[in-house]
């Protein structure tokens, strides 16, 4: 690093992931901004720079003051792996700039702490985080100890369960050669206790949500189902809210769509085979995913299936394991199951894999029906999956037209006409979307032939090819 860069660091002044302290004798609020951006979208911690006037003054650096700043970084919990640059300053003998980088913080990574006390970012502003942020993040570190699905189902026992929900699941997992065939005569106790969902008489609300034979104390075991004309949710053509358990749920949400989707069919022999516009298995895999990887612990949020003119969408309240995002989530990835007792019981019944391959069964089958391929979008603590329809929409001309695109994509085109220089950042702030929506509506639109880079160079502004 050089004096250039850290003029070109400092040129935009303070801002959500920088801070600039005048010397080291601003030591410790410096580590409160460290694991605030530890805890946000990450960021540079500078000493030596005068606030305001962004004046470079630097300081003496000696034995002492590195050792200093080693001292306060081991009060950062976990620990931090960080990278101290001492930059010359030019013109003054021995005076630096002491620059740190801090990685932003990913979805099931322990919240950190400084001398036990959690920061986060607010703009500029290194705040104290709240007590629920603070015990949301630390549920998704550790949901073996926290999650709300190991907690014990108050009120309820083993006579709330829905035994015919449970032996049919049962079947299916001993027909798929992951239970024992001994399971179909055991009693509700003993198959919940192999399940992992019941300890001394007392059932957990995993059970609950999978068997369950009353929800109602659980307003989070809903599913919200919406038929909408058009390509925006001004008006409804269907609306209806489903409480159950999962298998209630599941059977819903594929009624649902089988009713405002749709339906094609050929004969095949002496038999006639029927296709949703959408296929069955890609929608029915969406809707297991929702309920399993989904977060309970927010009574108010709730998985959504909205169909439009020209798309299916299904949104679950949570959040990317870490590692994954909208747009590598279709690469090879490992499992990694934020409810961990209700995907081994879904697992176990042959209603989910265990190896992360959801997605890519999906694309797969869309690929086969040669339907477009979903794409996913993060906004406001859900995540949606969306199903493009049918690509080759035939007009009474007979001309093949190409996706319809919803009112959103086409509001990015018209920003990126007016300056294709604008960052997914940008265009998340102009059309009022979170930045990984945003990011992956650009993917959408340059792997459908949308937009481009004006050159090979990934760095160069976007060019609009077509609008439909």
């Amino acid at each position: 690093m050089t004096i250039d860069d850290i003029k070109r660091l400092i040129a935009p002044d303070e801002h959500r992931t920088l801070e600039l302290k005048k010397s080291t004798g601003e030591l410790k609020d410096g580590m409160h901004s460290a694991c605030a951006f530890l805890n946000t979208d990450g960021g540079w911690l500078i000493f030596g720079i005068a606030p305001v006037t962004l004046k470079i003054v630097g300081q003496q650096v000696t034995d002492n003051t590195q050792r200093e700043i080693a001292q306060a970084l081991s009060h950062i919990y976990p620990a931090v792996d960080c990278r101290v640059e001492y930059v010359d300053v030019p013109g003054q003998n021995n005076f630096k700039v002491i620059a740190m980088h801090f990685d932003c913080w990913a979805w099931g990574k322990e919240p950190y702490t400084y001398h036990g006390c959690p920061y986060y970012r607010v703009e500029s502003t290194t705040k104290e985080m709240p007590r629920p942020m603070y015990d949301e993040r630390l549920k998704a570190a550790q949901p073996h100890k926290f999650g709300w699905e190991k907690l014990f189902a108050d009120g309820f026992s083993a006579d709330d369960i829905d035994r015919s929900r449970l032996m049919s699941a049962v079947r299916m997992g001993v027909d798929a050669g992951r239970i024992s065939p001994t399971a179909i005569g055991a009693d509700v106790n003993s198959i919940l206790g192999n399940f992992n969902l019941i300890k001394d008489d007392k059932i957990k609300n995993a059970a609950i949500m999978l068997f369950g034979k009353k929800t109602n104390e659980y307003p989070q075991l809903l599913l919200r189902l919406a038929r909408f004309k058009g390509i925006d949710k001004n008006e409804f053509l269907d609306n209806k809210r489903v409480y159950g358990n999962f298998f209630d749920l599941i059977d819903a949400g594929m009624e649902f769509a089988y009713n405002h989707l749709k339906i094609s069919g050929k004969v095949i022999g002496l038999h006639r085979e029927d296709k949703l516009e959408i296929p069955v298995t890609a929608l029915r895999e969406a809707l297991v995913n929702a309920f399993c990887h989904r977060i309970y612990d927010f009574p108010s949020q709730s998985v959504g299936l909205s169909i439009y003119d020209d798309r299916v969408e299904i949104e679950n309240p949570g959040r990317f394991p870490q590692g994954l995002t909208a747009e590598n989530i279709k690469s090879s990835h490992k499992s990694q199951p934020y409810n961990q007792l209700i995907a081994e019981a879904l697992y176990k019944t042959s209603w989910l894999e265990s190896w992360g391959t959801g997605v890519s069964r999906m694309i797969n089958a869309c690929k086969e029906q040669n339907v477009p391929e979903p794409y996913y979008t993060t906004e406001q603590g859900y995540i949606t999956v969306v199903f493009p329809k049918s690509t080759l929409a035939k007009k009474d001309c007979g001309i093949e037209c190409g996706i319809q695109l919803t009112e959103r994509q086409r509001n990015i085109l018209e920003e990126i006409e007016k300056d294709g220089r604008n960052t997914a950042k940008d265009i998340a702030g102009l059309v009022g979307i979170g930045l990984r929506s945003a990011e992956g509506e650009l993917s959408f639109l340059r792997k459908h032939g949308f937009i481009e880079k004006e050159t090979k160079d990934n760095r160069s502004p976007w060019v609009v090819l077509k609008k439909e």
